[in-house]
């Protein structure tokens, strides 16, 4: 799914096989195949429930416990998660495309194939997680830290990065080249393994300097 986004629901491969949902979450819960069309979750717990090919369309979370729970050929679209728990949670084969994720919990989360396409990403903790194969394109990522993460063939098209924090982490072929900006404010050793720009290296130059004890002076 990742590398063919659908931009439309009926564009789905298992578009004719999507079942309603109604009623709340579950803890534990198996979704297969399941249309969450609207709606509204609040305060529901749903830890290590697994979605599986799977459809949420403006859907609203908030302060839902998903801790553990199993993403895999998920698409999600135009949502709105605020303060909703899913560390150790597990993403693969899936789409988030437009819609919010603001103060979400992720720590220890494993993504796989995943592709961020036109979200807004904000307070979103991804310390000590595990992205592979993942594209975060035209998003914006404002206070995402992934300190102590791993990071291997990450790109980052059309993106601004805002307070985005790497300290610790370790990075294999990141493309941060076509990312319109880049707002490091700390962690810069943890760019070892990144692939940036000329002009880019050049902005981040003051920090580079500053992070080794350089003063520059005229």
């Amino acid at each position: 799914m990742p590398q063919h986004v659908p931009d439309r629901l009926e564009d789905l491969p298992h578009a004719g096989h999507l079942t309603s949902h109604t009623g709340p979450l579950r803890s534990d819960g198996r979704y297969d195949t399941v249309h969450f069309d609207g709606g509204e979750y609040t305060d529901q717990a749903a830890g290590g429930a697994t979605f599986l090919e799977c459809a949420l369309t403006g859907v609203a979370l908030s302060g839902v416990k998903l801790r553990q729970a199993r993403f895999n050929e998920v698409w999600v679209q135009a949502g709105r998660w605020v303060a909703c728990d899913l560390a150790d949670s597990e993403w693969q084969d899936s789409a988030v495309t437009g819609g919010v994720l603001a103060g979400i919990a992720a720590h220890g989360s494993a993504l796989r194939r995943v592709v961020f396409r036109g979200c807004k990403l904000e307070a979103v903790n991804l310390r000590a997680a595990v992205l592979r194969d993942v594209v975060f394109e035209d998003c914006l990522l404002r206070d995402v830290d992934f300190g102590d993460a791993k990071l291997t063939d990450v790109t980052f098209p059309g993106s601004t990065l805002e307070e985005v924090r790497l300290r610790g982490a370790v990075l294999s072929k990141v493309d941060l080249r076509g990312a319109v900006a880049l707002g490091l404010p700390d962690g810069h050793q943890g760019l070892r393994g990144a692939l940036i720009s000329p002009t880019q290296l050049f902005e981040l130059a003051p920090r580079f300097a500053q992070a080794l004890g350089i003063t520059v002076k005229a």
